[in-house]
C-alpha cells in the first residue's frame, strides 16, 4: 500500500471515529488506557519505532534529522529558563515518556542524574545505550503502567529540578488523564524548579478536538487541550506558568504548544 492511500485511509478512519465521539459514542478512560498499554509496549505494530522516537525509526531517516529533536528542545528550554528566571544547577532531571532518548542525548549531559520514565522497558534500555554513548551521567530507567502512573512516587521518591514531558500529552488517554499526570509533574518538581511539557492545542474545530475512542488507530489525536485551558489546569494544579511557545506545524506534525511551568519556592 501506498504511503499517499495509507494516509487518506488513515485521515478517513480518525474522522468516522471523531464522528462517532461526536454523538457521545466515546469509550472510557479505563478501555482507553489498557489500550494504549497494549500499543506501547507491542513491537510488532509497524510504526512503533516511530512512535518511540527511537535513532534509527524510518521517519527519522525522511523528515528530520533524530538529532535535532532534542536540540530545539534543549534550545527551547534555555529560552525559557532565561524567561523564568531558572539558573540552578540540574541536580536531577525527570523525562516522562524518554523514549528512545531523542531528548535525553541533549539534556542529560547537563545534569547530574537523568531519569527516564516510560511504558516500554524496550525504549528504557535503548534510552539508557544513548545516554551513555554521549555523556557519563547516571540513568535511571522507570517503568510504569498506563493504568497506574501514580507508581513512579514510590520509584522516584526525591525531586527534580527539570521536568520534561514532550510529544507525550497528545497520546495520553484523556485531557482528564493528563491532569493526573499533570499533578504528578507538580509533586515531583522541587520548589524553584521548571518544567517544559508540550500538548497539541485544540483550534475550536470538530477535528482538533480530543477523541476518546480506538486508541491503537490514532494515538497522536487522542488529547487536546484550548490554548488557554491548558494554561489554566497547570496554575489550578499549583504550577506557575510563565511563558508559551507555540509551534503551529515542523516536521512531524502540527499544533503543538510548549508550556514553561515554574512551581513556586
Amino acid at each position: 500500500m501506498s504511503e499517499r492511500r495509507r494516509r487518506v485511509i488513515s485521515l478517513a478512519r480518525a474522522a468516522w471515529h471523531r464522528g462517532l465521539a461526536g454523538i457521545g459514542l466515546t469509550q472510557s478512560e479505563r478501555r482507553l488506557a489498557a489500550d494504549a498499554q497494549l500499543f506501547w509496549t507491542d513491537r510488532a505494530d509497524r510504526g512503533w519505532k516511530d512512535n518511540s522516537h527511537w535513532a534509527d525509526a524510518p521517519v527519522f531517516g525522511e523528515k528530520v534529522p533524530w538529532q535535532e529533536i532534542g536540540r530545539q528542545h534543549l534550545d527551547m528550554f534555555r529560552r525559557g529558563a532565561r524567561m523564568a528566571g531558572f539558573d540552578r544547577p540540574w541536580e536531577r532531571v525527570v523525562e516522562w515518556g524518554c523514549g528512545g532518548g531523542a531528548n535525553a542525548v541533549h539534556f542529560a549531559p547537563h545534569a547530574r542524574e537523568f531519569i527516564g520514565v516510560d511504558i516500554s522497558t524496550e525504549s528504557l534500555l535503548e534510552c539508557e545505550k544513548q545516554v551513555k554513548s554521549v555523556c557519563d551521567t547516571p540513568f535511571r530507567a522507570v517503568a510504569i503502567d498506563v493504568p497506574r502512573p501514580e507508581s513512579v512516587l514510590r520509584e522516584v521518591p526525591e525531586p527534580c529540578d527539570v521536568f520534561l514531558c514532550l510529544y507525550v500529552f497528545e497520546v495520553l488517554p484523556t485531557p482528564e488523564y493528563g491532569d493526573r499526570i499533570l499533578r504528578l509533574a507538580h509533586r515531583m518538581l522541587s520548589p524553584g524548579g521548571l518544567a517544559l511539557i508540550q500538548i497539541k492545542y485544540d483550534e475550536g474545530r470538530w477535528v482538533t478536538r480530543p477523541r476518546r475512542r480506538s486508541y491503537r488507530t490514532g494515538p497522536s489525536q487522542m488529547t487536546t487541550y484550548a490554548i488557554p485551558e491548558f494554561w489554566q489546569l497547570a496554575a489550578r494544579v499549583g504550577f506557575r506558568p510563565e511563558a508559551i511557545e507555540l509551534v503551529p506545524e515542523n516536521e512531524l506534525d502540527k499544533r503543538y504548544a510548549y508550556y514553561f511551568l515554574s512551581k513556586p519556592a
